[in-house]
């Protein structure tokens, strides 16, 4: 039997270490990119591993029994997450949302929740701290996640048929488990919950309106998302894809809708309401709507690699400056060269020239960087 071959962390993607100014500047909040975009999110994977193998993000062909995750000591630490979340805080960071993988198979997670919830805006404003998860152990986690400070939780559901679900989820799991968990997560005031379905043609389109119906009048929002072409291993392809408009087409021809303003400048789903006053939907439209124009969203990898863009093929090594005894001034300053240096607007382009972009270089996986 031939030898099984790990990765080293390090060089799974393209990285480089960031450049630190020679002249460093204390942090204003005010930092922005070549594109006038502010820094306010900052999204943080805080493991590669998931007990799902969702078709479109982790599918079994790529992320098998022998496929190599990153080994402990690749992974940030919490007390380094923490203190590179601080000094993203001090630049501008008001949201800070934990993703995978799968988030809550990372022991001790709300110990982290309770680190990251001590921090506060320097206006002393504390964080809206979020959580995505595929709800697998929601129902177990919930209160604690609630405890620690976690202010809400987003779950991924992409069908309420259980045939439908076990075929993308590709683990047998069934949806009574995470409905149980979005329960959870409702008694124990993680809301309001956001479920967000992946709406993938041929696969599990037929749900849009029972899913819908289902989420109509609860507390839930529910959220479409067109299926993106992030990373290499899901075989994207542009005729899979449902555009939103169609998601509403079919939608308001049972449940009339109508467009209501956005949250705040930046929020990536368009809001939509049932006109009979049964609550509201979103909408995610990365493909066929980009909304490059006012992301304000920077990346953060489960080993410390930052990124400017969900589509990006490099990051930025953090986590060596990290180790490397560079103090937090050093860290700060590149962290504001990188932004200030981000032109990215992958989704834009792709909009202008769908044809072949997704084959031009291996971009990093979802799984990796989180969603």
């Amino acid at each position: 039997m031939s030898a099984k071959i790990i990765p080293v962390a390090d060089h799974r993607y393209l990285n480089a270490v960031p450049m630190i100014p020679a002249s460093l500047e204390p942090a204003t909040g005010l930092l922005a990119d070549t594109l006038a975009r502010p820094l306010r999110d900052l999204r943080i994977s805080v493991t590669d591993r998931c007990n799902f193998r969702c078709v479109y993000c982790m599918p079994k062909e790529t992320f098998g029994k022998d496929y190599a995750f990153l080994p402990q000591t690749s992974l940030l630490s919490f007390e380094e997450i923490t203190r590179i979340a601080r000094l993203f805080v001090a630049h501008g960071v008001e949201k800070i949302r934990l993703t995978g993988g799968e988030p809550l198979l990372r022991k001790h997670v709300e110990k982290l929740v309770a680190m990251l919830s001590a921090l506060k805006t320097p206006d002393g404003r504390a964080l809206d701290l979020t959580l995505t998860t595929n709800g697998s152990l929601l129902a177990r986690k919930a209160q604690a996640l609630k405890d620690a400070g976690l202010n809400r939780v987003t779950v991924s559901l992409d069908s309420l048929d259980d045939a439908t679900f076990k075929r993308m989820n590709d683990v047998d799991f069934p949806v009574s488990e995470v409905l149980n968990g979005i329960e959870a997560a409702h008694r124990a005031g993680l809301g309001p919950v956001k479920v967000n379905m992946v709406v993938k043609g041929g696969m599990n389109d037929q749900e849009i309106v029972p899913m819908a119906r289902h989420f109509k009048g609860s507390p839930a929002i529910l959220r479409f998302i067109e299926y993106m072409d992030v990373g290499a291993s899901n075989g994207w392809k542009m005729d899979e894809v449902i555009p939103s408009a169609e998601v509403v087409r079919r939608i308001n021809a049972v449940m009339p809708l109508e467009e209501i303003e956005p949250n705040y400048t930046g929020e990536t789903a368009a809001r939509w309401r049932y006109r009979d006053g049964g609550g509201e939907i979103g909408l995610i439209s990365s493909v066929t709507q980009a909304f490059c124009h006012d992301c304000t969203r920077a990346r953060l990898s489960t080993e410390g690699k930052l990124y400017t863009c969900l589509f990006a093929n490099s990051g930025n090594d953090l986590r060596a400056l990290l180790r490397g005894g560079r103090s937090d001034e050093e860290i700060s300053g590149a962290i504001a060269h990188l932004w200030r240096a981000r032109g990215d607007r992958y989704s834009e382009l792709r909009t202008i020239n769908t044809n072949g972009m997704t084959a031009v270089v291996k971009r990093v996986e979802m799984s990796y960087i989180g969603g």
